[in-house]
Formats: structure tokens, sequence, C-alpha cells
């Protein structure tokens, strides 16, 4: 007889890097009301497990300088383990989340947390959070700031870096 799979939780954290702002100046700014600009990472296997300009990033829950999250979201549970999920992660790192591919507004931390979520679980992200580029984009002001903000690269500080730095692992 087998022995059944273990059950991992997996978690998403979700922190607003606006702290606050962008739900104060986003009617006036935008014409439309926006909660909160934001990160998002994944908690499963006893690590928060995100995407930057430095590639894949694995540190302890909360161990980034944004502090503890804003939000936290159970997506569920997971029979993947973890050793075959540090290979799933070390593949995207060398193919589709590599740091250099890092768009603020087209393949960012939410893009990450969707795609393994989706790996882990089977279910998405809520669309507040991924459809939130698009909907800054389709104001006047995100159209007119879109130059300047696809310059930025946001890598919060903490963690260790899985793969994809820049083209090496």
């Amino acid at each position: 007889m087998e022995e059944p799979l273990a059950l991992h939780p997996v978690k998403l954290y979700v922190y607003d890097l606006s702290k606050g702002m962008a739900q104060r100046l986003s009617p006036l700014m935008l014409g439309k009301q926006l909660d909160g600009i934001w990160h998002t990472s994944i908690i499963v296997h006893k690590d928060e497990f995100f995407y930057s300009s430095g590639g894949i990033t694995s540190c302890p829950p909360g161990g980034t300088l944004l502090g503890p999250p804003d939000l936290v979201i159970d997506l569920g549970n997971t029979e993947v383990t973890e050793e075959i999920f540090l290979e799933y992660l070390s593949s995207l790192g060398e193919s589709m989340f590599r740091g250099e591919s890092y768009n603020l507004f087209e393949h960012n931390c939410n893009t990450f947390s969707n795609e393994v979520a989706q790996f882990l679980t089977g279910r998405k992200i809520p669309s507040y959070i991924t459809d939130l580029p698009a909907e800054v984009l389709a104001t006047p002001f995100g159209q007119a700031l879109r130059p300047l903000l696809d310059t930025i690269q946001i890598q919060p500080p903490g963690g260790n870096i899985i793969s994809g730095h820049n083209g090496q692992s």
C-alpha cells in the first residue's frame, strides 16, 4: 500500500509597495482608485519565493526589507515536494524568469507568483493584482509615465538569488 503524499500549504504574500500612497493619490493622478501597488510572493516549504530584476529569490517568510505582508491569501495545498519545486524554480530561472527578463508592466513578481501558484495548486492569484499594470496603462497619466516606469527595476532587498541573475545561474 502506497503512503499518501504530504500536503504542503501554499500562501500568497501581498505587499503594497506604495505603503498606502496609491490609495490616497491614485484618484487625483490616474482618475481612478487603486488600493495599492502590489508586490507578491509565494510561501511554500517554509520559504518565501519572489521574482525581481535580480531573478528568482528566496528568503524566510517576511524576510525582505518590505517587512510583514499587507495581506496573506491562502492558495490551498500542494503535493509538490520541495525537491521537485526547487528543480522547477531553477528551470524557470534559466528560461522565463531570468533577471534581465523583468519588466514592471508585463513580466514582474505578480506574473511569477501567478505562474508558480498555478503549478503548485492549479489556482491563479487574484485578478485585481495581475490586472493592475493594464489598469494603470489605460490612463493618460500611466501612458505619459510609461517610458519612465519601464526603466524601473524592482528588487526587494534581502533573500538569496536562486537563479536567473543577469544570465548567470
